[in-house]
């Protein structure tokens, strides 16, 4: 059986969202077993079915449209025919699901609180500096305080090692980023990508962000993770709501 993850945020009646473990599918070899991804090197007719059955065990009206995500920052609004270059989505329209892929990237799930709104945005630390964040809130059109974000499964800071460069990419657009990084003994960083996305969205005027309770890369039953395999799958974080 298809496994996901339940948002816990206080979203609106109607708004379901979520993250899909690896488990339940058919793939196999790195890519076992729920591989939602088409662009790893997985077998075409495997991730069909995984597809497939994502859809119908997780309850998704209907299929998302699956992003060609790009680490940058460009947010379309769906629904939006074919695959497109992006690493966010929003939708005010009903039973049209926002979704992304990842495994170790921060996927951060949108709503606002009176539910005429949601967005997925794809997050790792170079969508992070480049303003995934800021450029979905802006998409949705809505004053951010009326806005909930929820952190899905990521890879956390004990396993997330960056160079230098990436730590002056973050604190040069914001000094208050040096707070989640720390040294390590190889004179590198560990970076708290939960810490930096909850730092970006409360910087944008969003405080209500939940969620960012998992490491992808220390829990292998559950989560693919590209840092800690290399080649493998990816799970899906989605968000949709009801016809009202």
């Amino acid at each position: 059986m298809v496994g996901w993850l339940n948002a816990d945020w206080p979203a609106p009646p109607g708004v379901v969202a979520g993250t899909t473990f690896r488990y339940g599918g058919v793939s196999t070899g790195p890519y076992e077993s729920l591989n939602l991804a088409a662009h790893v090197g997985d077998d075409a007719a495997a991730v069909a079915e995984n597809r497939r059955r994502f859809i119908a065990f997780c309850g998704l009206p209907e299929e998302p449209v699956w992003l060609d995500q790009v680490h940058g920052r460009h947010v379309i609004a769906v629904p939006t025919p074919g695959a497109v270059a992006a690493d966010g989505m929003m939708t005010r329209t009903s039973e049209v699901v926002c979704a992304v892929l990842t495994a170790d990237c921060l996927p951060v799930l949108f709503a606002s609180v009176d539910g005429s709104v949601v967005a997925a945005a794809h997050a790792g630390w170079r969508g992070l500096v480049a303003g995934v964040l800021e450029a979905t809130i802006a998409a949705m059109a809505e004053p951010p305080e009326t806005l909930l974000a929820w952190l899905g499964p990521a890879i956390a800071q004990p396993a997330f090692e960056v160079g230098p460069e990436v730590r002056e990419q973050f604190c040069d657009r914001d000094a208050a980023a040096a707070a989640h990084f720390l040294p390590n003994a190889r004179n590198r960083w560990q970076a708290d990508l939960y810490g930096l996305g909850r730092q970006r969205l409360r910087a944008a005027g969003l405080p209500q962000v939940y969620g960012g309770g998992h490491c992808t890369h220390a829990d292998g039953q559950r989560f693919f993770s590209y840092r800690r395999d290399g080649q493998c799958g990816r799970m899906c974080s989605f968000v949709f709501r009801y016809t009202a």
